[in-house]
């Protein structure tokens, strides 16, 4: 502290010592141009007079006006147009004061002294608050070894002028702007802070070259997707790292800042804008009642309770497995909703006793189940384990729901239920008919709600992507042409709890996911994005698809009898009602051979979900010849 003190005065009193010479050489530059056009001598000599005199007290008090106005404490690294101003006022006002000091003790000055003297003066302490910014930016710099990245910023508008200038008044900053992109054909040779506009989005490639650019920041937040992609596209292919500035109410309300230019992500890149969650029409389920979600450390799990938290429960319970995750969102919660009623239980779905123990005591209005094993290959080698937890587990969760009087109980699904072809998705279609056969049985509205991929999951494609391209490759790609449908963790999750206020009991809600994405588009995206060269600096390497896995998933998107909700996103499909007695015959055959060989498993898994042929549940895959989304 003492230290920052001192270096605080020292910087204080070089500012005066500065301003006490440009003072004094201020008011002789203003005489002298008088004395100039001055042909008697007598009177120049008398105005020469009047500097000796007044030297002393105007110098004095002009340091008393420069404090007065701030010219000592302001930090002028980070200095505008109030700083500028004040410099203004108190050049004018020692001006003045030098003028009636001179006046009063009669001495002579020229009538035209006052004005000269003010614009000499802030002229002077102008350049010299410039050149003690720059000395100090340049210092910071050279004590942090920052070395500035020589950056391309796209779009001089607002965003983009808000940025450079960032650059260049941020001591910390390690971007340099060299130049600036604008489709605007006005805009073209223009310059902000003497960065040029040199061309539309068709000249990024040569001005990437020309330039020796090593970065590139995206600053039209207001910029369509469309129109965002296809420059992102033309940026990703000249391998340089990318940015994107916030979101343009973020702009608005002045928040943008070096710190928040952030690397361009996998979600700005997937074809189709994000989906505006409102949660209201859930809250009156929700508000002032205990809440059960199970799974609830998980990737989805968490996001739940983040977003039930906003609602108001009377009480959140979070039942898991594993600790950590459990314990992360609980300080979580803790930090960010102070006034929750939170418990965090640990325990299992299999476990029959101590789940009904748990809806015995807190008795929860809704049951968000949301634990389950969910990797397809690893459920591939362990069937019997994904009988265990998934279906086991759900039945035994939804009957307590049954039996405690829970109001609603939601069952978050996948697309993978939908015409299974592996192990994880055949136990997923078993939970959709276990939680429809509930329904009805009492007074708790059972419904699941299907979606495909959440992007940024535990164990999902994208961290796997990053971490090998950190590791410098390969990046493994199961087949060219596998697509997926992908979704943000927040955007599924609030359809899940909006699919929960349009629940009327049995339904199956299917979220609409957009178009599908192809995996090795998304790859390629993702290594240029990091600056590197797909094939040339890290290899993609194919290994075939994985046991269990398809090419395309489906969502029930295109088949018919789909029913559409209020919300566009949020679609109900009709499925097959299955009898309490015709689950628990399948129950029974799966206890049957939960000890067999896995091949043994997955063959009765797979015989145990054929819907009947004339049955309402007719599922028609995505056209194949429908284009995937570019990324």
């Amino acid at each position: 502290m003492d230290n920052n003190k001192n270096r605080k005065w020292l910087k204080s009193l070089l500012l005066i010592l500065i301003d006490v010479v440009l003072l004094n050489l201020s008011a002789l530059a203003a005489v002298l141009l008088r004395v100039e056009f001055e042909t008697g001598i007598a009177r120049a000599l008398g105005f020469f007079a009047t500097l000796r005199f007044c030297a002393l007290p105007a110098t004095l008090i002009a340091l008393l006006v420069f404090r007065f106005f701030n010219l000592y404490s302001s930090r002028w690294e980070y200095a505008g147009e109030r700083e500028l101003l004040n410099i203004g006022f108190a050049c004018a006002s020692s001006s003045v004061f030098y003028y009636v000091l001179a006046t009063v003790f009669k001495y002579k000055l020229p009538r035209s002294f006052p004005v000269v003297y003010a614009l000499i003066l802030f002229v002077c302490v102008s350049f010299s608050r410039f050149l003690y910014r720059r000395a100090s930016y340049d210092l910071h710099a050279r004590s942090r070894h920052i070395v500035r990245k020589r950056t391309m910023v796209i779009g001089a508008g607002t965003a983009g002028a808000m940025a450079i200038r960032e650059f260049d008044e941020n001591p910390a900053s390690r971007n340099k702007a060299v130049c600036l992109i604008d489709d605007d054909p006005a805009k073209l040779g223009t310059r902000i802070r003497g960065v040029r506009v040199v061309g539309g989005r068709g000249a990024i490639p040569e001005a990437i070259r020309k330039y020796d650019v090593e970065e590139v920041i995206f600053c039209i937040p207001s910029a369509s997707l469309p129109v965002r992609n296809e420059i992102l596209e033309i940026c990703s292919g000249s391998g340089v790292i990318i940015k994107t500035l916030p979101t343009l109410s973020q702009l608005a309300n002045g928040e943008v800042t070096l710190q928040q230019v952030r690397s361009v992500s996998i979600e700005d890149l997937l074809g189709r804008t994000q989906v505006n969650t409102d949660n209201s029409a859930m809250a009156p389920k929700v508000e002032g009642k205990t809440v059960l979600v199970t799974g609830g450390g998980g990737s989805i799990g968490s996001e739940l309770c983040r977003q039930l938290a906003a609602l108001r429960p009377g009480k959140l319970i979070i039942f898991d497995i594993y600790e950590n995750n459990a314990y992360d969102i609980q300080m979580e919660l803790r930090r960010t909703h102070p006034e929750l009623d939170l418990l965090v239980l640990i325990g299992s779905v299999r476990d029959e006793q101590r789940v009904r123990s748990i809806f015995e005591r807190y008795r929860p209005a809704v049951v968000c189940h949301a634990a389950a094993h969910k990797h397809v290959p690893l459920m591939e080698d362990s069937p019997a384990e994904s009988i265990k937890n998934n279906v086991f587990g759900t039945y035994k969760v939804a009957k307590a729901a049954c039996d405690f009087g829970t109001e609603l109980f939601i069952l978050i699904s996948t697309d993978k239920a939908v015409n299974p072809t592996n192990v994880m998705g055949a136990s997923k279609r078993l939970c959709e008919m276990i939680v429809q056969s509930m329904n009805g049985r009492g007074e708790t509205n059972y419904i699941a709600v299907r979606f495909g991929n959440v992007l940024g999951s535990n164990g999902s494609v994208i961290p796997l992507f990053k971490k090998q391209i950190a590791e410098g490759g390969p990046v493994t790609v199961t087949d060219k042409r596998v697509t997926r449908f992908f979704m943000t963790i927040p955007e599924a999750v609030s359809l899940i709890l909006q699919a929960g206020a349009y629940a009327r009991g049995g339904e199956v809600f299917v979220l609409d996911m957009g178009a599908p994405v192809r995996i090795d588009d998304m790859a390629r995206k993702m290594i240029r994005l990091s600056g590197f060269e797909p094939d040339v600096d890290i290899k993609i390497v194919y290994t075939g698809l994985r046991p269990g896995e398809k090419l395309y998933e489906e969502l029930l998107l295109k088949s018919e009898g789909l029913e559409k909700t209020d919300n566009s996103l949020i679609y109900i499909g009709h499925q097959v009602q299955y009898t309490p007695e015709q689950i628990e015959e399948k129950m029974e055959r799966l206890r049957s051979v939960l000890e067999a060989e896995p091949p043994e498993v997955r063959a009765c898994m797979l015989s145990l979900i054929q819907e009947p042929q004339d049955s309402m549940y007719a599922e028609i895959p995505i056209s194949r010849e429908e284009e995937p989304v570019p990324v």
